[in-house]
């Protein structure tokens, strides 16, 4: 059996409310928007889960206006980093620590050095890179998901990586 494209899933979703085929973009993309969601939020898992669901539905709700001129995914993240952008305007909530206790092996302290590095990025930064890195989109494709100038988001991604050379500099000859 073929599996349907993202774009062939959204067509049946919209023409005929199928829910399963909408279920199955779920399936595909809620692993890249709750990771994208959890870099953005400095590793705050239950923030991020909540958003991903939020995305999801605001999604499915929206699909009518989805254009296939961009990826799902493009159009998800979008989405996505929208949510996650209004949640920080509402008022401020502490930042948890992603590593509280002990810590664990080596490649466990490296994500919990990469999370703490990342939240002292400004969000424009942290986002620009989280698209990049995480969702794997082009630059242009941040330009779009953020709705900035293209030169914008390569500015806020050369700035964030230069930011977070020196706080990561301790693995450099490990990674």
């Amino acid at each position: 059996m073929i599996e349907a494209s993202d774009a062939e899933l959204v067509s049946r979703a919209i023409a005929a409310d199928d829910r399963p085929a909408f279920g199955e973009l779920v399936r595909r993309h809620q692993g890249l928007v709750r990771h994208l969601l959890c870099r953005m939020a400095a590793g705050d898992a239950a923030l991020a889960d909540d958003l991903a669901q939020e995305a999801f539905l605001r999604a499915y709700l929206a699909l009518g206006s989805f254009r296939s001129e961009a990826r799902f995914s493009t159009w998800l993240c979008r989405i996505a980093v929208n949510l996650f952008l209004a949640d920080r305007r509402r008022p401020a909530r502490p930042v948890p620590d992603p590593v509280p206790g002990a810590r664990p092996a080596e490649r466990g302290i490296l994500a919990a050095d990469v999370e703490r590095a990342m939240a002292r990025l400004e969000e424009p930064e942290r986002a620009a890179i989280s698209l990049s890195c995480v969702a794997g989109l082009s630059h242009s494709e941040i330009a779009e998901v953020m709705g900035l100038p293209l030169g914008t988001v390569k500015t806020h991604i050369l700035r964030g990586r230069e930011r977070l050379r020196p706080l990561l500099e301790a693995w450099k000859d490990t990674v």
